[in-house]
């Protein structure tokens, strides 16, 4: 017996998951490959999962206009972003896509 499988999603676009890390370890910097000639005191990451997965392209823009942020990934197949600066400037990158009038 074969069984299909498909991965479906909601019409319209649906943030998954946001969340900021402030203050991370160095060592989280290290092992996502992500910028490591930062002031990690005042530094924060910023992730990011959207649907339609294309979104991530949108949103990758947005933050980086938004603000003195480094877009570390953007991948438009899985629909994640990871993005890093100062965490003011993080958390307004994400503000900026929510407030996105295609956002929600």
């Amino acid at each position: 017996m074969i069984f299909f499988s498909r991965l479906t999603f909601p019409p319209g676009k649906e943030i998954t998951f946001a969340h900021v890390i402030g203050g991370p370890s160095p060592v989280i910097y290290q092992k996502l490959g992500l910028n490591p000639s930062i002031d990690y005191g005042a530094a924060a990451i910023g992730v990011l999962n959207i649907t339609p997965s294309e979104s991530a392209i949108i949103a990758s823009d947005i933050a980086v206009k938004s603000g003195d942020i480094y877009l570390g990934f953007a991948d438009r197949f899985t629909g994640t972003m990871i993005i890093t600066g100062e965490i003011a400037d993080v958390e307004t990158a994400l503000r900026e896509w929510d407030a996105y009038p295609g956002a929600n």
